[in-house]
C-alpha cells in the first residue's frame, strides 16, 4: 500500500515535471552582428546605396536620402515627414541630396545589434581602401549605447570624386571578449566621394574667358569696367602718406571711418564714427589710395533681404548646381579697396603687388595694421572687404591730408538679413544664411541650416580673384600708370583671410606666392572648439528641433567628441550623437567653401596651370590659438601635406603668454607682431621663409603633433581658456 502510494506520487511528480513549463536554461549569448538593414542608421554609412545615377554630375551619382525611410528621426523614432517643430532636419537632408557624393573626410557609422567593446576597435578592423590599397583608418571614435552605433572620422582627407570601400571585420569584440559577426567575416561597403573644389575652379576659368564669350563671368554679371577706380564725384581719393597725421585708437587721427550700423540710416545711432589705426612707419609708404572695383556676385540678394526658401533662393547663399555645370552670377557688386603704394621715387614701378585678406568681422581698413614693411620693400599692398563685412552701404571714410578733410563712400557690404534692424560686422549680415528675428524672444532658423559660411567664403575668393585681375594695368591718379607687374602677384591673409586665402591659392594661378596666417578648417570644428562656440549655440538653440543638450559643455551643449589624439569615447550625454551627426553633415555640405578642400591643390595635387611652376606658400599658426584652434589648423595642413611650410608662433614662450595669440600678426600688444611682420615682408619680397625670432618662432614647426590638441581645456569640459607660460604650458600628448 505504502509502496503503491510512493509509486503513484513518483509518477505524479514525473508527470508534473513533464507537463509543467520548463525553467529556462542558461541561454547562450546571441552573437553581436553588424546591422544590414535598408535604411540610414541601420546599415554602414557612407554607402553608394544612398545615391542614384545622375549624368549631370562629375561622379555620375547624386546623393539620395528618402523622406519617411531615412529621415526624419526624432527622439530615436523615424517619422514620415517633418512638421513645424522638426523642419530643420528635412531642410538639411534636402541640401545633402544636391551633392554628387559623400564627404571628403567622412564620418563613418557602423550600427550593431548590441553593445561592443569600444577598446577593441582599431585601424586593423575598421578601415578604408581604394583600388585594393589600404588608405586610412578612423579616428575620434565614439559609441552610442542607446543606438549601438559606432562612429569615427576618416584619419585622412580623401580625394575628390573617388571610389572607396569601408571594411569592418569580425575582429571587433563584444563586452565579453567574443568576436562579432561582420557580414559573415568582413563587411565591405563601397562609397564615392564628392567633387567639392570644382565650382570655384570653373568660376575662375569663366573669369578668364574671352570678353566676347557668352559664358564670360563679367559679361554674365553685366560688368563692363574691370579696372580699379580711385575717383568719386570727379575727385581722386589718393593722398600722399606723409601728409596724413598718425592714427591710433582713441585719437582723432588722419583716417576716420563712419559705419552704418542700423538698417535705417536716418535712425538715431545709425552711424558710428571711429578712428582707423595706422601702424605703417612714417616715411616708408608713398600713397594711400581709396577706390573700388566691380565683381560678379554669386550670392543671392533680394531687395528685401528676407528671402529664405527651403528649395529656392535664400539671401546670402550661392545656389548649388550639378557639378558638370558652372555656377552663374546673379548680379554684380561694386566693392571698396584700399591701396598702400611704395614711394615711386625710391622704388620705380611697376611693383609687385600683395593682396591682403582681412579676418572675420574685420575690414579692408586693417591694411594699415598689417602691412608695416611691405611698402619699404617696394611692394604695393591692396585690400578689399570679405562678403557681408564693413557694415552698411551708407558707410563712409574721411581722410585728413595737409589739413584738409575728404569724405567718400566706404562701400560697406553688410545687410540686415536677420531682421533685427542692425547691421553688424559680418556674422549675420551677408556672409551666409541667417536666422530670422520674429520677436525679442523668438528667432526662426534659416531654411538652409547646414550652409554655414560656405557661400560667403566662396564669394570672397571670387572677389579677390576679380581684384587680382583689376591690378593688371593699374592706374592711380597722381601716381602713375601700369603700376603693377601682373606676373608678381602675392597674397597674404589673417584668420578668415588665411582661410579664404588658402582657397584662393588652391584655385587661382594668378597668385604665385602666399602667406596664410592662422587658418584652419572645417568651420564647424573651428566654432565648436573656440570662442565662437556661443554663436554656434545660438544656431543650435533656434534649430527645429532645438539641439542644445546641456551637460558640462560650455554654451549649453556637449558633443562627446574626442580630439584626433584622444581615446575613444562612449557617448553619455543624450543628444550628443545627434550633434555629432549635424556637425558631420555640415562639414560634408560646406566642403565646397572650406580651406582643407583646396589645400591639396596647392602642392600635393596641383592644378595643371601651375603644376610645372610650383607656388610658394607659407603658413603661420599660434600655439594655443583660441579663435582658430590648433587641431583645425592641423586638419588643413594634413590635407595638403604642408607641415614643412608651417611657422609655429610659441605664444607660451613670450612675455604676453597670457593673452589670446590669434591676432599676433596685427595686434601691437602681442610680443610676436614685429617678428611676424618682418617674416611676412621678407617672404612676400623674396620667397624666403626666414626665422626672424628663434625665441618665439619655430620655422618650420618643430613637432607637428603640437597641432593635435588645444593647449587649453576642451570647451566640452565646461572650463574656460587658460594660458600658462612655458614649460607649464606643455606639449600635446601622443595618441
Amino acid at each position: 500500500m505504502r509502496g503503491s502510494r510512493i509509486k503513484r506520487a513518483g509518477a505524479f511528480i514525473v508527470a508534473a515535471a513533464v507537463l509543467a513549463p520548463a525553467a529556462p536554461a542558461a541561454a547562450k549569448p546571441q552573437q553581436v552582428s553588424v546591422e544590414r538593414g535598408a535604411n540610414f542608421g541601420h546599415r554602414i554609412f557612407p554607402d553608394d546605396a544612398f545615391t542614384v545615377r545622375d549624368d549631370r554630375q562629375l561622379t555620375g551619382r547624386r546623393v539620395r536620402f528618402r523622406r519617411g525611410r531615412d529621415f526624419p528621426v526624432v527622439d530615436g523614432r523615424l517619422r514620415q515627414d517633418c512638421d513645424k517643430g522638426t523642419y530643420s532636419i528635412c531642410d538639411a537632408f534636402r541640401r545633402l541630396n544636391e551633392l554628387d557624393g559623400v564627404d571628403l573626410q567622412p564620418r563613418v557609422t557602423v550600427p550593431f545589434t548590441a553593445a561592443i567593446d569600444l577598446d577593441s576597435v582599431g585601424r586593423r578592423n575598421v578601415f578604408i581602401t581604394s583600388g585594393g590599397r589600404r588608405v586610412t583608418g578612423l579616428g575620434q571614435l565614439t559609441f552610442d549605447p542607446r543606438t549601438h552605433i559606432l562612429a569615427g572620422i576618416s584619419d585622412e582627407f580623401l580625394r575628390e570624386g573617388r571610389r572607396y570601400r569601408i571594411h569592418v571585420t569580425s575582429a571587433i569584440e563584444d563586452p565579453r571578449g567574443n568576436r562579432i559577426n561582420a557580414c559573415g567575416g568582413e563587411c565591405v561597403v563601397p562609397f564615392t566621394t564628392r567633387t567639392a573644389s570644382g565650382a570655384l575652379v570653373r568660376i575662375r576659368r569663366s573669369l578668364d574667358f574671352r570678353e566676347r564669350d557668352p559664358n564670360n563671368a563679367y559679361a554674365r554679371a553685366g560688368i563692363k569696367r574691370r579696372d580699379l577706380d580711385f575717383t568719386q564725384d570727379g575727385t581722386a581719393d589718393v593722398f600722399r602718406a606723409a601728409t596724413i597725421p598718425p592714427s591710433v585708437v582713441g585719437s582723432s587721427g588722419g583716417i576716420m571711418r563712419t559705419d552704418q550700423v542700423k538698417k535705417n540710416p536716418d535712425a538715431p545711432g545709425a552711424l558710428r564714427t571711429s578712428v582707423v589705426p595706422n601702424l605703417i612707419p612714417p616715411g616708408t609708404a608713398g600713397f594711400f589710395a581709396f577706390g573700388s572695383f566691380w565683381s560678379p556676385r554669386y550670392q543671392f540678394a533680394s531687395k528685401s533681404g528676407r528671402r529664405d526658401h527651403a528649395s529656392g533662393q535664400t539671401d546670402g547663399v550661392i545656389r548649388s548646381v550639378p557639378t558638370k555645370r558652372t555656377p552663374r552670377p546673379v548680379g554684380a557688386d561694386r566693392i571698396g579697396a584700399i591701396a598702400v603704394t611704395p614711394d615711386p621715387a625710391l622704388f620705380p614701378p611697376p611693383w609687385p603687388a600683395a593682396v591682403y585678406g582681412p579676418g572675420f568681422t574685420r575690414s579692408k581698413y586693417d591694411i594699415f595694421v598689417s602691412a608695416d614693411y611691405n611698402a619699404a620693400r617696394g611692394i604695393l599692398t591692396i585690400a578689399t572687404d570679405p562678403a557681408g563685412h564693413a557694415y552698411g552701404e551708407h558707410s563712409t571714410a574721411t581722410v585728413t591730408s595737409g589739413g584738409r578733410q575728404t569724405t567718400f563712400r566706404g562701400f560697406g557690404r553688410g545687410r540686415d538679413l536677420d531682421g533685427d534692424g542692425d547691421i553688424g560686422d559680418g556674422l549675420d549680415d551677408g556672409v551666409g544664411p541667417t536666422g530670422h528675428v520674429k520677436s525679442e524672444a523668438k528667432t526662426l532658423p534659416s531654411r538652409k541650416p547646414i550652409d554655414g559660411v560656405r557661400s560667403g567664403l566662396m564669394q570672397t575668393v571670387i572677389d579677390n580673384m576679380a581684384l587680382g585681375r583689376a591690378l593688371n594695368g593699374l592706374d592711380i591718379p597722381g601716381v602713375g600708370r601700369n603700376l603693377v607687374d601682373p606676373s608678381r602677384l602675392r597674397y597674404y591673409g589673417i584668420s578668415f583671410g588665411g582661410i579664404y586665402g588658402t582657397m584662393l591659392m588652391g584655385t587661382d594661378p594668378l597668385f604665385r606666392r602666399g602667406l596664410l596666417n592662422d587658418p584652419g578648417g572645417p568651420i564647424v570644428d573651428i566654432a565648436r572648439l573656440s570662442g565662437f562656440r556661443g554663436d554656434l549655440a545660438d544656431q543650435l538653440e533656434r534649430s527645429r528641433p532645438a539641439l542644445l543638450n546641456g551637460g558640462p559643455g560650455r554654451n549649453g551643449f556637449t558633443e562627446d567628441l574626442p580630439l584626433r589624439n584622444e581615446a575613444p569615447r562612449v557617448i553619455d550625454h543624450r543628444g550628443a550623437a545627434e550633434l555629432q551627426e549635424l556637425f558631420a553633415t555640415s562639414n560634408w555640405f560646406e566642403r565646397s567653401g572650406s580651406p582643407e578642400t583646396f589645400a591639396p591643390r596647392i602642392r600635393l595635387r596641383p592644378d595643371k596651370t601651375w603644376k610645372n611652376d610650383p607656388k610658394q606658400v607659407s603658413f603661420q599658426t599660434a600655439y594655443g590659438d583660441g579663435t582658430v584652434p590648433n587641431p583645425t589648423a592641423g586638419t588643413l595642413y594634413r590635407a595638403g601635406r604642408l607641415f614643412d611650410r608651417v611657422v609655429y608662433y610659441r605664444n607660451d614662450k613670450t612675455p604676453t603668454f597670457g593673452s589670446g595669440p590669434h591676432g599676433w600678426l596685427a595686434d601691437p600688444r602681442l610680443a610676436g607682431r614685429t617678428s611676424g611682420q618682418q617674416q611676412l615682408a621678407e617672404f612676400l619680397a623674396t620667397g624666403s621663409l626666414i626665422n626672424t625670432n628663434p625665441l618665439f618662432l619655430e620655422t618650420p614647426i618643430g613637432d607637428a603633433n603640437n597641432l593635435e590638441c588645444l593647449h587649453y581645456p576642451d570647451p566640452q569640459t565646461g572650463e574656460g581658456q587658460e594660458r600658462p607660460p612655458f614649460p607649464v604650458s606643455g606639449e600635446c600628448p601622443r595618441s
